[in-house]
């Protein structure tokens, strides 16, 4: 999970332009497409691989961004006679337009992820595809993976089920969208039952001490040609969506144990030490933290709007470092093998067009419900994604890491020598006089050196702008 969100409203200024291209020059950043892969993926969209079931009756709709075009998933949701609930959910089917060991899987393999830079994306397969004749778009008749959850009245899993399938989506709509509806009581039942659903799944994650951290995103927001850094809450409408793909990852991860060939998405347990800081920090910010309380559920109560538990959150995500990927294909699935975060085995396998292990396991969920040994390119393959996901998810949270860095020193250049009220919500061990803050006007998270004292960890201080450079992605405060 990212440290840090950002998104970015309207254009940037010059200077933050030229420090971006110059971050995709320094990280190396695949760009233009070989002639060859854009070749292949032409003739990819005249013969795709088409399904022989047509499930383009069901009404799907699509939950994204406004402006995404790359759409992974579509959802239809509906009661079951039994008092229980049904999850469709349409997966696009990567595998239908790309030929193992052809040119776009070669690149693909090399891309890894989608990188998003806060000018543009740089995708993992071409847009040809990706946004295109791959993806869930609507009105458009699609090749997929669709997925058949059945739950029960209080949203627990009974039956799951996979096959290729043809399917249309009906409507592309946005989670500010989604969410007036639901609240104004407009919604449709398919769209409805997602609060009904989403609600269950939450109370279920709790149950089993899952944890889904509501870090506020860092947006830049342009009015009368100037920029300002602000922070936005998620929606509820955000959780429940994402608990459609965590029921789905979880389903995969039980088909694939249960084959006893897969690919599952692991994260270890955080340790004692960690925590007992994050413990200090929650007390300095007061944040309440009961002794009697879990981790899960003080980082559950946390207001992603209150600016002290907004801090808190951003601290929160330095206990779910360390997450990675492991293979088994003997039918013995290692121990520890699950998501720590999650509280339960679990895998990814809902973002095919924009991370590259979702294929393979699609695939292997696929085999195991038709009750077939998994594709030989597949079984060929996993050895090596572990590896190749750690490389692309270093390379993307560069990408994140220093982005977010050049645009705050964009925005803060002409501020230079200004004093703000923050946050400390880190300090080095070794050098307690360096750490990081948290500002809440404008919505920064910095650097902060200079000082002679230790850095009061978790409490508020006044803080000087000493540095500010898109050039070297730099923001640097000092003790006011």
């Amino acid at each position: 999970m990212p440290r840090r969100h950002i998104h970015v409203t309207g254009a940037a200024e010059a200077p933050l332009r030229a420090a971006l291209r110059a971050l995709r020059t320094e990280l190396a950043i695949p760009e233009d497409f070989p002639p060859a892969v854009l070749a292949e993926a032409e003739a990819a969209v005249k013969q795709p691989r088409l399904p022989s079931y047509d499930a383009t009756d069901l009404p799907f709709f699509t939950i994204d961004p406004p402006t995404s075009t790359d759409l992974d998933q579509a959802m239809h949701l509906a009661r079951r006679a039994d008092g229980g609930y049904r999850v469709h959910y349409a997966i696009a089917d990567v595998a239908a337009f790309v030929t193992p060991g052809g040119a776009i899987d070669a690149e693909a393999h090399r891309r890894v992820l989608t990188l998003y830079f806060l000018d543009g994306k740089v995708p993992l397969h071409p847009a040809v595809l990706s946004e295109g004749a791959a993806s869930l778009l609507p009105g458009e008749p699609r090749p997929a993976l669709l997925w058949r959850i059945d739950l029960d009245a209080e949203g627990r899993r009974v039956a799951t089920d996979v096959r290729r399938a043809l399917v249309r989506s009906r409507a592309k709509l946005d989670y500010a969208r989604v969410q007036r509806r639901i609240d104004d009581g407009t919604a449709e039942e398919p769209l409805a039952l997602l609060r009904d659903i989403g609600r269950l799944r939450e109370a279920l994650e709790a149950e089993r001490g899952g944890i889904s951290l509501n870090v506020p995103e860092q947006e830049i927001v342009e009015t009368d040609h100037t920029y300002a850094l602000e922070y936005r809450a998620p929606l509820p409408a955000d959780g429940w969506n994402a608990q459609i793909s965590l029921l789905t990852g979880m389903a995969a991860a039980d088909l694939m144990t249960a084959a006893g060939t897969g690919i599952l998405r692991t994260l270890p347990t955080a340790p004692d030490g960690a925590v007992a800081r994050l413990r200090r920090s929650a007390q300095a910010l007061g944040v309440a933290w009961p002794h009697h309380v879990s981790y899960a559920d003080v980082v559950r109560s946390a207001d992603p709007t209150d600016p002290r538990h907004a801090a808190f959150l951003q601290e929160c995500t330095t206990l779910l470092r360390g997450a990675g990927y492991t293979v088994f294909t003997d039918g013995h699935v290692p121990t520890p093998a699950v998501h720590a975060a999650v509280a339960d085995e679990y895998t990814h396998c809902t973002a095919p067009l924009r991370r590259l292990v979702d294929r393979y396991a699609g695939e292997l969920c696929v085999a195991a419900v038709a009750g077939d040994e998994p594709p030989e390119w597949v079984r060929a393959a996993l050895p090596a994604l572990p590896d190749e996901m750690a490389t692309g998810a270093r390379r993307a949270n560069a990408v994140e890491r220093e982005s977010v860095d050049i645009v705050e020193a964009a925005l803060l250049k002409e501020r230079i020598g200004e004093v703000f009220d923050a946050y400390v919500i880190d300090v080095k061990e070794r050098e307690p006089a360096v750490g990081t803050v948290h500002l809440d006007d404008p919505a920064v998270v910095a650097r902060i050196e200079g000082g002679e004292t230790k850095l009061p960890l978790g409490e508020w201080l006044r803080v000087r702008l000493s540095a500010a450079d898109p050039g070297t992605a730099k923001v640097l405060f000092a003790p006011a």
